[in-house]
């Protein structure tokens, strides 16, 4: 991280990770209170506690850098956002791809009971991670074997949730690269599949397997497809960090479960065929640098955020020089090392931060050989 860019990451990482163990703490403190005896009481607390956490990430999008989110969407979707529980879906084409789904839940009032399914490794991430399990995000291995039976409960603990969610699942596996493209693009090759041009293959399991076991409790599929417009540089969490804006579009359908086949084989080819039709739509995005056939509405940049953000630096703040105070700990060599160390440690954490989220670290993509002899490729095990 450079000197100049952590002069200004820096006091940002204080502020989260500061107010994010607090959040923690309440968070602790409630799941070890309240959810042995109502986990319906738990959640509602916990939803408002965890937006508290959450809406610093999306003030960076916001006030900090500036991020215009364009959606393109049709009159009944919009109207639906956030008045049901949904499962959503979407190409993973930005390192913040997650965080721009937060931006939509959070003007959709359902932040803090926004979930997703994530890699295992996630909940370790501290604070972020941390507040992630007591919301009760679903955390996977990436081996189906062991996969399987967690993503089942997971979600069947979800049916007695008392206020809507989104479900967020990235069916692609991992982040878009060129070099992941050219791995699908040669497995789709040797068998004959439409090959892709700005979207990965689907693995469609853990989809299937969402699907089968929410298709009672939740009404919709919610399909995002994220777009760059041309001449935009990609979103980074460093770049937000930095405060460099960015341009974002992305068009979302709503699409009813009911409407879904009933077989598992006809579930997957769903799934392929959505990622089919959404490679054609941002075809046409390059061509004309919008989505023609939806409207572009108005998201607007709500001051909750912002609220949220100064009131955290304020109580930080003042919290902080009360202790210094009553501590003297700045008055000795022994207090400045400590210090020191705070800030060393913020800083590391927030490097673990960016790493996390870039497109190069996530998992590589496996080229899958042509089957011969009846065979089964990697892919297909994968799928």
């Amino acid at each position: 991280m450079a000197i100049a860019a952590a002069v200004t990451i820096v006091p940002i990482g204080l502020l989260f990770f500061a107010s994010g163990l607090i959040v923690n703490l309440i968070q602790a403190i409630i799941y070890v209170t309240i959810r042995p005896f109502s986990k319906s009481i738990f959640r509602r607390i916990n939803r408002m506690v965890a937006e508290l956490l959450w809406l610093e990430l999306v003030w960076i999008v916001d006030w900090w850098a500036g991020v215009k989110v364009c959606l393109y969407t049709d009159p009944e979707t919009l109207e639906m956002m956030g008045k049901e529980h949904a499962l959503v879906i979407a190409n993973h084409k930005s390192d913040i791809d997650w965080l721009i789904g937060w931006v939509f839940a959070q003007r959709s009032g359902c932040l803090g009971s926004t979930l997703a399914v994530m890699k295992k490794s996630s909940k370790y991430l501290p604070v972020i991670g941390w507040s992630m399990w007591f919301s009760e995000y679903l955390f996977l291995e990436r081996s189906w074997a062991k996969d399987e039976t967690t993503l089942k409960l997971g979600l069947e603990r979800l049916k007695d949730y008392p206020q809507p969610f989104w479900l967020a699942l990235f069916v692609e596996g991992t982040r878009f690269t060129q070099a992941k493209l050219l791995a699908a693009q040669e497995y789709a090759s040797s068998l004959g599949l439409p090959v892709p041009r700005n979207v990965l293959i689907p693995r469609t399991k853990g989809f299937v397997t969402s699907v089968s076991q929410m298709r009672s409790f939740v009404p919709a599929i919610i399909d995002m497809t994220v777009a760059l417009p041309k001449d935009t540089t990609p979103p980074t969490m460093l770049r937000l960090f930095k405060g460099q804006s960015s341009v974002i579009h992305v068009k979302v359908k709503r699409h009813s479960m009911k409407d879904l086949p009933e077989s598992d084989e006809a579930v997957a080819q769903w799934c392929k065929d959505i990622f089919v039709v959404k490679d054609d739509v941002l075809d046409k995005h390059r061509e004309l640098n919008t989505f023609p056939d939806s409207e572009l509405v108005d998201i607007g940049r709500p001051l909750k955020s912002l609220v949220v953000v100064v009131s955290w630096a304020c109580l930080i703040v003042f919290g902080t020089f009360k202790f210094l105070q009553w501590s003297n700990l700045l008055s000795s060599w022994k207090g400045l090392t400590f210090a020191g160390v705070g800030l060393a440690v913020v800083t590391v954490l927030m490097q673990i931060l960016i790493q996390f989220s870039q497109a190069d670290r996530s998992t590589r993509a496996k080229v899958a050989p042509a089957r011969s002899n009846g065979s089964t490729s990697v892919q297909d095990k994968q799928q």
